[in-house]
């Protein structure tokens, strides 16, 4: 009778040990999301101030700890919405930030998340309860961690993707006018394009179709809006790839 309680004891301990691997370091798993948005005049990024020690109060990225029974994808959207009320967000995975003093607390790993999306849309979503702010791409706060690096990360991959992809475009109205489209391109490139030249380059692709109405609220002689012209664009997106050769090298080069 002995024996067998010992057996069963034995076998209980062999099952528990092997529900977790022995002898290995655990630490936390977080996810930070990159919200990037447009509002008609310039790209901005939402960031919120922490909720908690360390750091209280100060700017950060929208993020949170990974719980057990969820996914990273998962994660990201529950913290999104719980700390910004945005929902339904579609957001691409970054990066994983594995640095092992990149939190000062102790070892976390960080999956990063970013979106790019049209603020109006979701204007009414958003909650005040850990004070969320869109800041200009190019003019942002200081932020916690490593969060600094994670958006400068993101800014580069949006930059290789507008020029390879119509995603800028799906922030623009259905109707829009070259300088919406210029000062969209300028805040993504952190480059100030001369007016003249730019409209040139954008309407020798061939992908916008000028309109009869103009916008004569943000001018004096009222700019025409355009259209693009999505089957074309589609068929000729190369385009657009001469329109921005190198994405990585504008920076500060008035072109």
């Amino acid at each position: 009778m002995i024996e067998s309680r010992q057996s069963q004891l034995k076998v209980s301990l062999i099952s528990d040990d092997m529900k977790r691997y022995t002898h290995q370091t655990r630490f936390l798993f977080a996810v930070d999301c990159i919200i990037f948005g447009f509002d008609g005049q310039e790209l901005k990024l939402l960031v919120i101030q922490r909720g908690f020690e360390p750091f209280k109060g100060q700017w950060s990225l929208v993020g949170g700890f990974v719980q057990e029974e969820e996914s990273a994808e998962e994660a990201a959207q529950r913290v999104l919405k719980k700390l910004t009320g945005l929902d339904g967000v579609y957001m691409d995975q970054l990066h994983a930030f594995t640095e092992k003093d990149r939190d000062t607390v102790e070892r976390t790993v960080s999956i990063a998340y970013s979106a790019l999306i049209d603020i109006q849309k979701y204007k009414q979503q958003l909650s005040d309860d850990y004070h969320p702010v869109w800041f200009p791409i190019n003019h942002l706060p200081d932020l916690i961690f490593d969060h600094s690096r994670m958006v400068e990360l993101a800014k580069e991959k949006l930059r290789y993707k507008a020029a390879l992809h119509p995603l800028l475009f799906e922030l623009l109205p259905v109707k829009f006018t070259i300088p919406q489209l210029q000062s969209l391109y300028e805040s993504v490139y952190d480059v100030v394009f001369d007016k003249g030249n730019f409209s040139r380059k954008v309407l020798s692709t061939g992908l916008l179709v000028k309109q009869k109405d103009k916008d004569k609220l943000n001018s004096k002689k009222g700019a025409f809006y355009f259209k693009l012209d999505a089957k074309k664009y589609n068929a000729n997106f190369n385009a657009f790839l001469n329109f921005v050769p190198k994405p990585d090298a504008l920076k500060s080069v008035k072109q």
